[in-house]
């Protein structure tokens, strides 16, 4: 290997580690060959001293270390760097230097103090201060966002990312992030494995500069599938989590609520949705907010019912399930969908008149109980949403395996059978039609392609269909020209999630890193490190609804890429784009997000990931998206949604 190639691999971190233990005097000295030359001797050391057999002090010989370790020599790791920072930490042995007795002689009867002998190995001495050099190399590149959000169990410790990694992290076959695979490195370099160095660390060290690759590339696909567990693992946690919470009784929460009631419950609004919406962020939450504070606006009160703890699937009744409940957006506490059911009854009293109900996503809960609750009120017609696609399937973006669209086959087809959600949807279905069987519910969707797809297969009983979007183009004026001869300006938007596209956003961003004709943005709440990107924070709240709109125009925005693996059922991110004066490209699976821009006129639907690259590549997409950016911004209207219908009604 080339030295600067080596100097490369090595990194600071080897340099540093080195530097603090190593006896420059003694390898002057007892290597007359180098004297006159213009040395680095660190240096030398770390890229070619060692493989030469010269020891770095007179404590430490390079060859016993090697013969008596061949798999760190085998590996390509320096040994001396090797001891300090991981083989003294094992207990490894180390041997003298053969001149480390000539010399010490020669620096006694000097009175030179020798900079090292094995008495200078102390808890205080620089090889202690050289245990932080694995910290050094793997902080250069490890992503401690990626590594808390894929091992959630490490965050709820408060445990230091890099400093779990390290310690037990890389031993687990956790991954430092998304572009490094431990188990892909190690099974194809045994030589690694077998030396028991973090390969990680080997990796950026030395194994990049030598072509070893850090992970298979098969694509970003292939990763998700890579980390796909049995949704029953999931399902187990939760239950077990679940069970273990405290749970208040039916006393407590009847006088919480007629404690806390604005109108004695008389006129109340019952919501059920996956999540407490008061701590989550995401566009379904945005939605009960808005539903919720047009509630208060016709002086009803809101009931928020949500699975205490997080169910990827909908539950049956024998398992564990509290609910959590918000009244008027405050907590309440948990309690037994029963105890909810029987306070209601207790504290409500017998007028429905004034009594509504929405259910927004059934996860987390039982159709059966949700009946009961609702019935308790004295109402058997309600609303049903049509946020996700979870009525036909626990994978509710009808994606297979969490990255291919599915479309929703017949249930027990071969496509479902080769999935991981596949299992699980005959439960799904089910309860579904327990739910519409039992109540009169009238469908609800933010657009007519998203109802049209729900529709052909959904096979369940409706009292009615309506389509509301969730928001409304309303013109506020011309947009600013934009120059022609500027680099084309394009973003994506919101969370890095790769179900809403950012891995082919990202992809992109690697591939034209250097093209002058583009600069990639990223707006939203954070970033994947280390991108060539400009990242501009951006968080949309109740507070601050056209926070993101506002920031597209801002840093004028030429166009939004939105291409989504999933069908998007509205997508405010592409009402957001074109509302901020920006253009929309998408592909033809995106669901609303192609309705929306072929409807009007808002952007380019291309026909798959191919036809996005060569527009890339070829640099039409610039001619593509200016043709279809409207020189127009608008004001975004949002939806009071079920509570809009109430009004409606009269």
């Amino acid at each position: 290997m080339a030295v600067k190639a080596r100097l490369k691999a090595e990194g600071d971190g080897a340099y540093q580690a080195v530097a603090t233990a190593f006896d420059g005097a003694f390898y002057w000295t007892v290597n007359p060959d180098l004297r006159g030359a213009e040395l680095d001797v660190v240096r030398h050391y770390l890229t070619a001293g060692w493989r030469e057999g010269r020891d770095p002090a007179p404590w430490f010989s390079t060859r016993a270390y090697m013969e008596a370790y061949p798999e760190v020599a085998e590996a390509g790791w320096n040994p001396f760097h090797h001891y300090l920072v991981r083989g003294r930490g094992e207990g490894r042995e180390v041997v003298r230097s053969a001149f480390a007795e000539a010399y010490l002689l020669e620096a006694a009867r000097r009175g030179a103090a020798p900079a090292w002998s094995f008495q200078g190995l102390g808890a205080d001495g620089p090889i202690a201060r050289a245990r932080d050099a694995d910290r050094a190399v793997a902080g250069q590149e490890f992503d401690a966002d990626f590594y808390l959000a894929v091992n959630p169990d490490v965050a709820k410790t408060g445990y230091d990312p890099l400093d779990h990694f390290l310690t037990w992290g890389w031993r687990e076959g956790r991954d430092p992030n998304e572009g490094f695979s431990l188990a892909h490195y190690v099974e194809t370099n045994p030589d690694v494995a077998a030396a028991g160095i973090n390969p990680f660390v080997h990796y950026l060290a030395a194994g990049r500069a030598e072509g070893r690759t850090p992970r298979l590339e098969l694509g970003f696909r292939y990763e998700i599938i890579k980390r796909l567990a049995p949704l029953a693992e999931h399902v187990a946690l939760v239950e077990r989590a679940a069970a273990r919470l405290a749970q208040g009784d039916e006393a407590q929460l009847a006088a919480a609520l007629a404690a806390r009631a604005r109108a004695g419950l008389a006129a109340l609004h019952v919501t059920f949705s996956h999540d407490d919406y008061t701590a989550n962020t995401g566009g379904v939450q945005l939605c009960l907010q808005r539903e919720g504070a047009r509630m208060a606006q016709l002086g009803r009160d809101h009931l928020h019912l949500y699975p205490a703890k997080p169910w990827p699937v909908v539950r049956q009744r024998s398992e564990a399930g509290p609910l959590g409940v918000l009244l008027n957006g405050q907590a309440v506490g948990f309690f037994a969908a029963a105890t909810v059911a029987a306070a209601l009854s207790r504290a409500a009293g017998r007028d429905s008149a004034q009594r509504s109900f929405a259910i927004h996503s059934l996860l987390g809960h039982n159709a059966g109980e949700t009946a009961e609750i609702v019935e308790a009120l004295g109402l058997s017609a309600g609303f049903f949403w049509l946020h996700d696609f979870a009525s036909l399937c626990a994978g509710y973006h009808l994606l297979r395996d969490d990255v291919a669209d599915c479309a929703a086959p017949p249930p027990g087809s071969a496509a479902c059978g080769i999935c991981v959600y596949g299992p699980w949807r005959a439960r799904h279905i089910a309860e579904h039609e327990r739910l519409f069987g039992r109540l009169s519910l009238t469908v609800v969707s933010p657009a007519a392609t998203t109802l049209g797809l729900w529709k052909a297969r959904a096979a369940v009983p409706v009292a009615g269909e309506v389509v509301l979007p969730h928001a409304r183009l309303v013109d506020r004026g011309p947009a600013p020209p934009t120059p022609a001869n500027r680099p084309l300006r394009i973003a994506y938007v919101g969370m890095p999630s790769a179900h809403k596209g950012w891995e082919v956003f990202r992809d992109l961003i690697v591939r034209h890193a250097a093209d002058p004709r583009y600069r990639f943005l990223h707006l939203g709440g954070r970033t994947q490190p280390r991108l060539p990107l400009e990242f501009h924070k951006v968080s949309v709240s109740e507070a601050a609804p056209n926070a993101m709109r506002d920031a597209i125009a801002r840093h004028e925005v030429d166009a939004v890429l939105i291409w989504p693996l999933c069908r998007e059922t509205f997508s405010f991110t592409a009402y957001e784009a074109v509302a901020g004066g920006a253009a929309v490209i998408t592909g033809p699976d995106s669901g609303n997000v192609a309705a929306f821009v072929a409807g009007t006129g808002h952007g380019q639907v291309l026909a798959d990931e191919a036809a996005l690259a060569q527009a890339f590549d070829g640099g039409g997409i610039a001619a593509l998206s200016r043709a279809a950016r409207r020189p127009q911004l608008y004001d975004l209207a949002f939806s009071g949604l079920t509570a809009e219908l109430l009004e409606a009604a009269g």
